[in-house]
């Protein structure tokens, strides 16, 4: 770029001003190469010296590879967002407007066409006008100001010193510039460096390049710019802050006009055409190419996942630093395995439910999606906005993720801490229960009562074999059921269906705590704050068993409950299907990793128990779709943190609601505004299970999944083989006999006579589908929804 006057060059004489020339012109590298040897004499600077010091310097401009953005694109090839260092959009020079060019030339160097690379004539002409005009012309060359960019971009890239024109450069800095000037010119041709030149120079802050230019300030390609256009641009590479046409207009303008001026000068134009030019104004419209994921196009949070992803593998670099590099300045296409369509269904649920704006500031809420066969995720959306900056709706916390890959500290995911699955950790007790050749139609005790101080439990795990009840303050652990109501025997299948605390821990109580933590660790679920190097796994402790013994992300839970809509094959999460650079490198994404971690037989039981709780629990008034479909809501103690868990063979979600900033008392949702609606009581049927519901009506047709096989017949009743018939929509899979002695009003599908010890007397006033009598008394249609956590 041409030099402007500087101050340390302020001198009286006429040689005084040929010597200040010298300097920041590099003529003495020209005087070195002996072209003009007795003046470099007159400056006090010895020939042979000046030679050597020459011939000492680089011959050869080392190029490494232009910064280009990288492009994280979703499943269908949509983009998802642009990261970069420096916004780049390398063209070639016939995708540039001749006007372009003209105006560069005319503005830059005139004489490009006719020079080596250095222009005497050119250097001569300046050392007469800052002679006598006392202003400190320029002379470098297109070339020449090619080089410096060339190797200030190598710097910016390798930690070096950026050399700035206008008096910033030294007499050496000139010399180098000037003989790889020469050299470039013998190693390209001239449009070749001129493409070079106006894909490498800066025009504003993040902007480089004449594509990014011309999209930037005027949003149209290069090979459109008129003009103006190309005349403002052709002067903004002489001071992209100086003569910024967004920060000092009216200067940007004088320049434009210059350059419109040179262009008529140099028969570029005809008066006509300049004349209209200059008669327009800047003609701005301002465009930005926002970088990262503040800027995504869709799924900001998937982005932010995306990019962790990248910045943690070794195979991009040997530190973060190196990584980020690639990252930000390869040009990286990275596919991922975001669907668009379930994206948006999911990011508007989530905002229907709980959108920032009408949302206390401490409420999450987040839309999670796998593919079971698979582990691609579909979705990952997220309520709040992505955006550093502090006010109430914003972080860049992404509730869905753990902190760290593999509780590895120093490999960030930007997850948040996990939140306590409550009722949604249920089904592991089940998988331990039909693994352990029980029927899920046993009954079990599920009446109110209090496990003692003392109380043995049988777990494997720990010194001696039995978890010991130690909670001398409560004199015992005494499960509560929700509302503290529908106590009684039944069935391990109703008991999942209805949520019933108490028939979970009478389960729990013939098995091992330590293989029902197992179950859940294997399939995926684990403390998302772990940060010792390895993942923590859930607790043992019987209240662990309905959901407080961890906390839990949505992804792990995701991916867990996609074992069981996968028949016990547990596939990782996956994001990425391809990385390629710009130039041409290929880089190792991870392959779909599954593993058989339960029995199909096993996962088939735990299937039907899930479809129970769509078909007469807290999901039968959901209405989605009608397609084959399981689940389990959750809620936690402190009713802090809600969830709901919705799949089928073709998709699993995660929908959880909760209080992001932290646990303990008065972390209640309760009295919270949620979507500008005030809930005194919050459970994850009343907010979480109908986000999910939201959203799987807006992808009809999309992942309808096939119906569940079911499970052995031994596994539902024991020896006694079901001879109820299956409705693919809304399997009803009978529950075990029971004692019934109340009156049932309604409808009754396969009414029980069973003669049980703990006869209710209670009255069925809705519909049921039982093969036995349910102990105490039903409000019918399934609407005891017991369970404390659910």
């Amino acid at each position: 770029m041409a030099a402007r006057k500087s101050p340390l060059f302020d001198t009286a004489t006429t040689l005084g001003k040929i010597i200040a020339f010298l300097g920041i012109s590099g003529l003495a590298g020209v005087l070195a190469a002996g072209l003009l040897v007795p003046v470099a004499a007159a400056a006090g600077t010895g020939a042979s010296a000046s030679i050597q010091f020459f011939e000492e310097l680089p011959a050869e401009l080392e190029r490494e590879a232009l910064a280009q953005p990288t492009n994280i694109l979703a499943a269908d090839g949509s983009l998802i967002a642009t990261l970069y260092e420096e916004n780049r959009q390398p063209v070639t020079l016939d995708q540039v407007s001749p006007f372009m060019k003209d105006a560069l030339i005319a503005i830059e160097d005139y004489r490009f066409y006719e020079h080596g690379g250095v222009d005497l004539e050119g250097i001569f002409g300046a050392i007469a006008s800052n002679v006598s005009s006392g202003t400190q012309r320029g002379a470098s060359t297109l070339t020449q100001q090619f080089v410096t960019n060339v190797l200030n971009d190598s710097a910016r890239q390798n930690g070096g010193q950026v050399t700035l024109n206008g008096g910033g450069k030294s007499v050496g800095d000139k010399l180098r510039e000037m003989k790889l000037a020469i050299a470039v010119e013998k190693e390209l041709s001239k449009d070749e460096i001129l493409e070079g030149y106006l894909n490498i120079v800066q025009f504003s802050g993040t902007s480089y390049g004449v594509q990014a230019a011309s999209k930037y300030f005027f949003n149209v390609d290069a090979k459109d710019l008129n003009i103006q256009q190309s005349a403002l641009l052709a002067g903004v590479v002489n001071g992209p802050t100086y003569y910024s046409p967004t920060d000092n207009p009216e200067r940007a303008l004088q320049r434009r006009n210059l350059v419109i001026d040179a262009m008529l000068t140099r028969g570029k134009i005809t008066q006509e055409e300049h004349d209209a030019a200059i008669a327009t104004d800047l003609g701005l419209v301002v465009t930005p190419t926002l970088s990262g994921c503040v800027g995504a196009a869709q799924a900001p949070y998937f982005c932010d996942y995306v990019s962790h992803l990248i910045l943690n593998d070794p195979a991009y670099g040997e530190t973060e630093a190196d990584r980020r590099k690639v990252l930000e300045r390869s040009g990286l296409t990275i596919k991922t395995t975001l669907d668009p369509r379930v994206q948006a269904a999911a990011q508007t649920a989530v905002n229907e439910t709980a959108n920032p704006d009408t949302t206390d500031g401490a409420v999450g809420h987040t839309m999670l999606s796998l593919d079971p066969k698979t582990g691609n995720i579909l979705s990952m959306a997220q309520n709040t906005r992505y955006n550093p900056e502090v006010a109430q709706g914003n972080t860049v916390l992404n509730f869905n993720v753990d902190q760290y890959a593999n509780g590895d500290p120093s490999k960030s995911l930007g997850g948040g801490g996990g939140f306590q699955p409550g009722s949604t950790y249920k089904p592991f007790t089940v998988a331990a229960w039909v693994e352990a050749g029980k029927a899920l139609n046993q009954q079990v005790d599920g009446r109110k009562r209090t496990y003692p101080e003392g109380d043995r439990w049988r777990a494997s795990c720990v010194e001696g074999g039995n978890y010991v009840i130690n909670t001398p303050e409560l004199e015992g652990y005494t499960p509560q059921n929700y509302g503290d109501e529908n106590y009684g025997t039944n069935t391990v299948l109703y008991g999942l269906a209805q949520s019933l605390n108490t028939i979970t821990m009478a389960t729990a109580k013939q098995l091992d705590l330590c293989r029902i933590r197992d179950i859940a660790y294997e399939m995926g679920v684990h403390e998302a704050s772990s940060s010792d190097g390895s993942l923590a796994a859930p607790s043992i402790n019987p209240p662990a068993l309905i959901g407080g013994g961890v906390a839990a992300a949505p992804m792990s839970m995701a991916k867990a409950f996609g074992g069981f809509a996968n028949e016990g094959t547990v596939c990782e999460p996956r994001a990425i299907t391809e990385v390629t650079a710009v130039d041409g490198t290929s880089y190792p994404v991870p392959a779909p990793s599954c593993k058989q971690t339960i029995s199909k037989e096993v996962a088939r039981g735990v299937n039907a128990a899930t479809q129970e709780v769509m078909r007469i629990g807290s999901g039968s008034t959901l209405q989605y779709g009608g397609i084959p479909m399981a689940g389990k809501t959750g809620t936690n103690d402190a009713r802090s943190q809600t969830w709901f868990m919705g799949y089928n063979s073709d998709m699993v979600t995660a929908s959880w609601v909760g209080n992001w900033q932290g646990e303990g008392e008065g972390s209640s949702l309760g009295g919270l505004q949620i979507g500008g609606q005030v809930y005194p009581e919050i459970d994850g049927s009343l907010i979480a299970a109908p986000s999910w519901a939201r959203f799987m009506q807006q992808i009809p047709g999309l992942y309808v999944g096939t119906p569940f096989a079911a499970p052995p017949p031994a596994m539902l009743n024991g020896t006694q083989r079901s001879t109820t018939p299956v409705n693919p929509l809304r399997p009803a899979f009978p529950i075990a006999p029971g004692s019934n002695t109340g009156t049932n009003t309604g409808t009754t599908i396969n009414p029980g006579t069973g003669t049980g010890t703990n006869p209710g007397t209670g009255t069925d006033s809705g519909t049921e589908s039982e093969t036995g009598g349910n102990t105490g008394g039903d409000a019918g249609n399934g609407t005891d929804n017991g369970g404390g956590n659910g």
